[in-house]
């Protein structure tokens, strides 16, 4: 007699799943894993790059969209891609990234941001606000050549939190400085690797990935919610 576990049953499921997909869509990304929902004959297809997918138990059918609990109203799907996207801070190319500390530092927030980026410069004003912070700046200029210049001559400059300050908020231009920049090209290539695609980009110690200018209210209760 062969006797058949449940999970040895749900992994022949998934394997004749990902066999299927692979074999009706070969321009498909590489299949990073195909697991069960608590959905009835529903499995989750995650592609590489944290791209999620929906099949039915045969691979006849593929869905690509959202899963909302209707009763909580949450997202789902998008839970998943954010916990899967998740960067420890202790990841971050923090080596390469400039300082701002207000009142004892003790709190921690990493921000991605293009110096030309207007989301960013009004979420810089709204950043003043912060107490007993530090923040860590990471240039990833995204937006163009003129947006590399800029953050070239801001990681020059002697002082990068007062010139990035007198930018971002002032209007000020960074003066022309020359120096070694490998440490903006070791952020981009940071950002790419873990598809940051737009700024400004939060990151908080526990791993928290929040994209855009979000309200104060938002970064402060993060932050407190990580005490």
């Amino acid at each position: 007699l062969t006797f058949f576990t449940w999970s040895g049953m749900a992994g022949a499921q998934e394997a004749a799943i990902r066999k299927t997909l692979k074999e009706r869509i070969p321009e498909l990304p590489k299949i990073v894993s195909i697991s069960k929902t608590p959905i009835n004959g529903l499995y989750e297809v995650l592609l590489e790059d944290n791209e999620i997918y929906y099949a039915d138990a045969s691979g006849n059918h593929l869905v690509q969209g959202s899963r909302i609990d209707t009763r909580t109203k949450r997202n789902l799907t998008e839970e998943r891609v954010d916990k899967l996207s998740a960067i420890g801070f202790d990841q971050l190319p923090l080596k390469a990234a400039f300082t701002q500390v207000r009142g004892n530092g003790k709190r921690k927030l990493a921000v991605f941001a293009d110096p030309n980026c207007g989301f960013c410069k009004r979420f810089e004003k709204d950043l003043q606000k912060l107490e007993n912070v530090t923040i860590y700046h990471l240039l990833y200029p995204i937006l163009g050549e003129d947006s590399r210049t800029k953050s070239k001559n801001i990681w020059c400059a002697k002082d990068k939190a007062k010139v990035w300050n007198d930018w971002m908020i002032g209007g000020t231009l960074p003066p022309n400085a020359n120096c070694d920049t490998s440490a903006i090209d070791t952020i981009v290539a940071f950002g790419q690797k873990n598809r940051i695609t737009g700024t400004p980009l939060l990151l908080f110690a526990d791993g928290t990935r929040v994209p855009g200018a979000v309200p104060m209210a938002q970064v402060e209760k993060i932050l407190a919610d990580q005490k």
